[in-house]
């Protein structure tokens, strides 16, 4: 396990600013101390499962986001809703904070592809998702470069506002899902 503190807001409402989670790192595979090279494989990632992986842009940096498509999926947004393979994604966790929908000449953020995912590749995305940089803008997550899947919030506190520095007891112990 690892421990991982969440510092933006790309996964309201499921995980906030302030929430410090768990990760297992076991679950998926074993992998060569200090490197990406795997040593025994026991599973792969899953549609919805929350993932801590090295950000393709800078693997220096963590991210966490949801998968959302698999290796060989045909991923294509429309409107700001998702499709995978010609079917409609059901997302009771995804948030839309911005009524605008922006045309794919602007940005990808609500309408993007169809895309083709490839092997070994996953496309996640923010649940927060107009306010979320994900797949849609520096695409596919490689399956090398997933660290682990968030499991359980052990601590959550409120360090921004005149809230500032609570504890957020409700969260505490919280399954991620």
């Amino acid at each position: 396990m690892q421990a991982f503190k969440i510092p933006s807001g790309s996964m309201i409402p499921t995980l906030a600013i302030g929430d410090h989670i768990l990760v297992t790192k076991f679950l998926y595979d074993i992998k060569v101390p200090f490197g990406d090279r795997v040593l025994v494989r026991f599973s792969e990632p899953q549609r919805g499962d929350i993932i801590v992986f090295k950000f393709p842009e800078d693997e220096s940096k963590d991210f966490i986001k949801r998968v959302i498509g698999l290796p060989g999926d045909q991923v294509e947004i429309r409107q700001k809703r998702v499709w995978i393979n010609g079917e409609l994604l059901p997302e009771s966790y995804a948030q839309h904070v911005d009524p605008n929908i922006l045309p794919h000449q602007v940005q990808p953020r609500d309408n993007l592809g169809p895309l083709t995912i490839p092997p070994e590749s996953y496309f996640v995305m923010g649940d927060n998702r107009d306010q979320s940089l994900d797949s849609r803008f520096w695409g596919f997550v490689n399956l090398s470069k997933i660290k682990g899947k968030a499991f359980l919030i052990y601590w959550s506190w409120n360090g921004h506002g005149p809230l500032a520095k609570w504890v957020r007891w409700e969260r505490i112990g919280k399954a991620i899902q």
